[in-house]
């Protein structure tokens, strides 16, 4: 028998199964009995009715969280990998991870397993849901909806595996203790992208149009379609990504079918307001947006394992032992002090010069040190800038139980209008009145003028506008321009295109690493 197994494939077996018993889940002791560490799970006696089913739906959404929760979070790693930011943290080796992809030394051993088990615990979650939702005693209606949601975020799940990996195995189905689960083979990305995109269209007439009160955050048509779009761009499908984009986008600078708008105010985007009804979360822009909150009461025995609900950018990306000065009307702001993660790199702030969303997007720290207002602690790869988007200031720490620095409840929009408006300019060529227009709302939403639309200037308007979203390094190798733009950290290309898959992951089963790894 095989000794040394693949988390992948046991923890399918197991820990993924159980993981319908994370915190969203209310589960009896008799459930919980249920699951053996042999890897049989009975499913029989959960999926009994609609409370249970949604538990379970609700536990593929909590894998939404890998993209803003945890120190192993998406936008700040992938952020340290782009050229607008470096990895900044304490030291050279804070972070393994974050360091090595800022500095293209990462290896398979430095590879934070999470990217890769994290979207597998997830796609495990909604293959049982939608094998185990059809038996439920609950409206067709409603099992037709649990299962187009839970196909939408496995296809999502997959998309991003897709994006980091390139050669990953597609698991559409529950493991059971007995699967031979060792033996998984990759399969062609060209069959992923196929699987993912069927599965999205056929679940959009399930979904909802809109959503509105307990259901915000949800997916909808509209979500559905600007994820399928995306996937669709990044395949090279440009007309279909086009047609999905504009379904979602409607006229440009309007109001479009499912009620997308952008906001008047850009820095509207990134504000938190009370906790009772905060009017800045799931604005008419947000199209996929990651719920945070305090009321977790988030913790370090289980920061990053799935379970804590805050938003670890916030955090991650403040000065180091800030302070503000005693002196005389000081109005510098008040900002947390945190561990100097994502320092903004001296380029972007010079290709941003002049750009009215500059300061909302960079905190010029250097500058109220400069005028004898602040201070802080200069960390690894300092430049004085940080990214303000999701800097939060003293008055948002948490008053419930909990680490502060854990439990701020700022959401994070992974999918927002400008965005969708800049990618179906791509698709179409960045030619025409169509893409003129979606470009020209873009900018006249912050006061400037129209440009001639081309896919510079689309990249361009990409590269302000989505500044430290998490955006840009997959931008860079969609585009081809990676090699180039990211040479000074150490790029290679026809390597660095894709991350290596870690290395626990690799032996005693049919995984190949990636080339050049």
């Amino acid at each position: 028998m095989k000794n040394n197994r693949s988390f992948l494939y046991k923890g399918l077996a197991i820990t993924l199964l159980a993981g319908l018993s994370f915190s969203n889940v209310a589960c009896s002791g008799s459930y919980l009995d249920e699951v053996q560490n042999s890897g049989s799970f009975n499913t029989d006696l959960y999926f009994q009715n609609e409370q249970q089913s949604f538990s379970a739906l609700v536990s593929v959404y909590d894998v939404l969280r890998k993209y803003s929760g945890g120190f192993e979070n998406m936008v700040t790693f992938f952020n340290a990998g782009s050229d607008d930011f470096y990895s900044g943290g304490g030291n050279s080796s804070d972070g393994a991870g974050i360091q090595g992809i800022n500095n293209y030394m990462i290896n398979p051993n430095t590879m934070p397993a999470s990217y890769w088990r994290d979207y597998y615990q997830g796609i495990a979650r909604a293959n049982l849901v939608i094998e185990r939702v059809p038996g439920a005693t609950m409206s067709e209606d409603v099992k037709k909806r649990y299962i187009a949601e839970a196909k939408v975020l496995r296809s999502l799940y997959y998309f991003e595996l897709l994006r980091m990996f390139g050669n990953i195995p597609l698991i559409l189905k529950t493991i059971k203790f007995d699967d031979n689960y060792w033996n998984i083979p990759q399969a062609k990305s060209t069959e992923v992208y196929t699987q993912i995109e069927n599965d999205i269209k056929a679940a959009l007439p399930d979904l909802m149009m809109t959503a509105s009160g307990n259901d915000k955050g949800r997916v909808t048509q509209g979500t559905a379609r600007a994820i399928l779009g995306k996937i669709y761009l990044y395949d090279k499908k440009m007309t279909e990504a086009a047609a999905q984009f504009a379904e979602v986008n409607g006229a440009p600078g309007g109001t479009s079918q499912y009620g997308y708008k952008l906001v008047a105010n850009y820095a509207d985007l990134f504000k938190v307001g009370p906790e009772t009804a905060d009017p800045y979360k799931f604005s008419t822009e947000s199209i996929l947006e990651v719920m945070h909150t305090n009321k977790g009461n988030s913790d370090w025995g289980f920061w990053g394992q799935g379970k804590d609900e805050g938003n670890s950018i916030n955090v991650m990306i403040c000065p180091r032992s800030y302070s503000l000065k005693d002196v005389p009307n000081n109005n510098a702001p008040d900002i947390y002090s945190g561990w100097a993660f994502n320092t903004v790199t001296e380029d972007l702030v010079n290709f941003m010069q002049g750009d009215p969303r500059l300061d909302a997007t960079v905190f010029n720290a250097k500058k109220w040190v400069a005028e004898g207002k602040v201070s802080y602690s200069p960390a690894f790869a300092d430049t004085g800038y940080f990214l303000n988007k999701y800097l939060p200031t003293n008055s948002l720490k948490s008053s419930l139980p909990g680490p502060p620095e854990l439990n701020f409840r700022q959401n994070y929009i992974a999918i927002r209008l400008a965005d969708t408006y800049l990618m179906e300019a791509e698709a179409l060529g960045g030619a025409g009145g169509r893409a003129q227009a979606l470009l020209d709302a873009v900018r006249a939403r912050v006061g400037l003028a129209s440009v001639p639309v081309s896919i510079q200037a689309i990249k361009d308007e990409r590269r302000r506008e989505l500044a430290g979203e998490g955006h840009r390094w997959f931008d860079l190798v969609r585009w081809g321009d990676a090699p180039s733009k990211l040479a000074f950290k150490g790029f290679m290309a026809g390597k660095n295109e894709i991350l290596p898959i870690p290395f626990n992951e690799l032996p005693n089963t049919a995984l190949h690493q990636n080339p050049g790894y």
